[in-house]
């Protein structure tokens, strides 16, 4: 067995987000949700679209919607 540490590869290694924004991003504005969903129905993307309305509309986070089951929502009648 071989006890070196290789420290050179750790130290070469580039941060994925160097260079990014990272944190909280800007709201959707209006124009911006409309848009989304314009696209959407045009690429005829039933589920992405069935995701991204309760996505807009309540506080649920992204792994909370992909768990949804089509029993556990409702629609809305009144």
């Amino acid at each position: 067995m071989s006890t070196e540490i290789k420290t050179n590869a750790a130290c070469s290694r580039v941060a994925w987000d160097k260079g990014r924004l990272v944190g909280q991003k800007r709201p959707l504005r209006p124009k911006d949700v409309c848009a989304i969903r314009v696209r959407l129905q045009i690429q005829h993307r039933k589920r992405d679209l069935a995701l991204f309305d309760p996505a807009i509309d309540s506080t649920l986070r992204g792994c909370d919607l992909v768990s949804l089951r089509s029993t556990t929502s409702r629609l809305g009648t009144g």
